[in-house]
């Protein structure tokens, strides 16, 4: 065999030749050359390696230009830099990297902080090109930890919650910071993920450096109050470190309060009536926020302080996300007139939701998602004429069950809901339907909590506007006919599967099938064979 044949073989196999030879002829000494060859045994693998990976960060550039997806191009662009920069000092010796760059070596080693000064030029001046509004934006949110990571919606709410901006006004002012890349998608590895965002790091720069500066103006800087420093004034209150215990001897006046966020704190104790003292609340976030993680553990000393909220006439917002030890909600919570968000996502204790949740009659979002013991939903829930997204809508396993999918079909308003089949649950005929009454509704997402095959059976009628599609842990192994490319509309966009049973599946129907159909996610099926 040429050692030309097959480059990663080569070094074994002049190895291999040099021991015969030493063998046949024992007067002959060829250890240093061996062991130069045993040093360099795998350096065709690596070369390969790296070859492999500079081409794949190239592959990913064409794709951008090929398909003019010009958006994403530069979105990526400093990342791609860097991978090229990385793959191409893993292929090239160290004095052709220096000579591709600049003449000398010197010249090579400013460039990053050449690149870094003009990125915080750039910075520097779109943050100074903001109006008023947007840089009182800006400036509260640096009440952050420099690494934190925020969803948009998160961002928006706190705007909205420490009375900076309306819901609408909002978005207008995270795109405009996004444009500016004062605000840049958090990365996980080498990708960025589509819903998190956080501060570019050079803003907290020029904020130290004392170069973000509000004009002169009659208005007040924004106050937030927070456990490690006391006040007796402000109406926003954060909540930053792990153990809180608020009470009259915090040294808050809670009569003045009107948004309540916990950015940090893991322990509630709510002093008696303090929380009744709040006549003027609008905000009121107590779950996970900033911390994502579902392994971040919240615990509140005693649930009373949900009793003392019935009248709270001006509360918008209620999150107990991830709080533990909830197993029921208070009739008070109930009795909030123009709450309009309550999230109880992973409420993991929460058992029951009582028929009054009927009166919520503002409410727009319901998040019910990871309520692991809730086996069935109230009625009720289809008189709720405002909502608009409705997150874990449960099919428990009761005959009884008191609302069924066919039920939503009175909520006109809704965007988005997400289903849970439960284990032994009861399904009406025709139940899923029913769906196509809800015209406005855009994502949906049906999720299996159990294996068995009559569950695949459904029938389910998609409405005409649903743009987004997610199905998790369906249990067939075909396509259901319902999903087939002729049957799906030509509004959808986006499907999903995720984990499940399915074996089998004809892309290339779909990619021929006359619909806005643009992305196919695949993930954690084991049993499906592709073409």
């Amino acid at each position: 065999m040429s050692i030309r044949t097959n480059p990663m073989k080569a070094v074994p196999t002049l190895l291999k030749r040099l021991v015969t030879v030493e063998k046949q002829l024992k007067q002959v000494n060829l250890n240093d050359l061996k062991s130069e060859l045993i040093r360099i045994k795998d350096l065709f693998s690596l070369v390969k390696k790296n070859e492999e990976e500079l081409l794949d960060t190239l592959t990913v550039l064409d794709g951008y230009l090929r398909n003019k997806n010009i958006n994403k191009l530069t979105e990526e662009e400093g990342h791609i830099r860097k991978r090229i920069r990385e793959s191409t000092q893993k292929l090239l010796p160290a004095g052709e990297i220096q000579s591709t760059n600049i003449e000398d070596s010197q010249s090579s080693r400013k460039l990053p902080s050449s690149l870094q000064r003009e990125e915080l030029e750039m910075i520097e001046v779109n943050c100074n090109k903001l109006d008023h509004v947007g840089k009182r934006c800006l400036l509260s949110l640096l009440h952050f930890p420099e690494n934190a990571v925020m969803k948009k919606s998160n961002i928006i709410l706190w705007w909205v919650g420490v009375g900076l901006t309306a819901n609408e006004n909002g978005e207008d002012v995270f795109d405009k910071l996004m444009d500016y890349k004062i605000i840049v998608p958090h990365r996980s590895d080498k990708y960025p993920i589509e819903n998190k965002f956080r501060i570019n790091p050079c803003v907290h720069h020029i904020h130290k450096s004392g170069k973000l500066l509000l004009e002169n103006d009659e208005k007040q800087p924004l106050q937030i109050i927070t456990p490690s420093h006391h006040s007796d004034s402000g109406t926003y209150l954060a909540l930053d470190k792990q153990k809180v215990k608020l009470s009259d001897q915090f040294g808050f006046k809670s009569n003045n309060c009107r948004s309540v966020f916990n950015v940090g704190a893991s322990y509630l104790n709510f002093g008696p009536q303090w929380m009744a003292k709040m006549k003027h609340l609008e905000v009121l976030q107590l779950g996970r926020w900033l911390q994502g993680s579902p392994k971040h553990h919240i615990e509140v000393e005693s649930e009373e302080f949900l009793k003392e909220l019935r009248d709270q006439k001006e509360l918008k917002y209620l999150s107990l996300r991830g709080i533990s030890r909830i197993s029921e909600l208070p009739l008070s919570i109930f009795q909030l007139e123009s709450l309009e968000t309550l999230d109880l996502k992973a409420c993991h204790n929460l058992e029951t939701l009582p028929n009054d949740i009927a009166s919520l009659r503002n409410l727009r979002h319901l998040d019910l998602s990871q309520c692991y013991l809730l086996d069935r939903m109230p009625k009720g829930i289809e008189k709720l004429a405002k909502l608009e997204v409705l997150k874990g809508f449960v099919i428990g396993s009761s005959i009884k069950t008191p609302c069924n999918v066919s039920d939503l079909a009175h909520l006109s308003k809704l965007k988005q809901l997400s289903i849970h089949i439960g284990s032994g649950a009861v399904i009406q005929d025709k139940e899923f339907e029913s769906l196509e009454k809800l015209s406005e509704l855009e994502k949906l997402k049906i999720s299996w909590g159990v294996f068995d095959t009559r569950y695949s059976a459904i029938q389910v009628t998609l409405p005409s506007n649903l743009k987004k599609l997610h199905l998790e842990g369906f249990p067939g192994q075909n396509i259901p006919e319902w999903l087939k490319p002729d049957k799906i509309s030509t509004s959808l966009c986006e499907l999903s599967i995720t984990g499940g049973r399915l074996k089998s599946m004809d892309l290339q129907q779909y990619a021929h099938v006359s619909c806005s159909l643009q992305i196919i996610r695949l993930k954690y099926l084991k049993h499906l064979k592709l073409d």
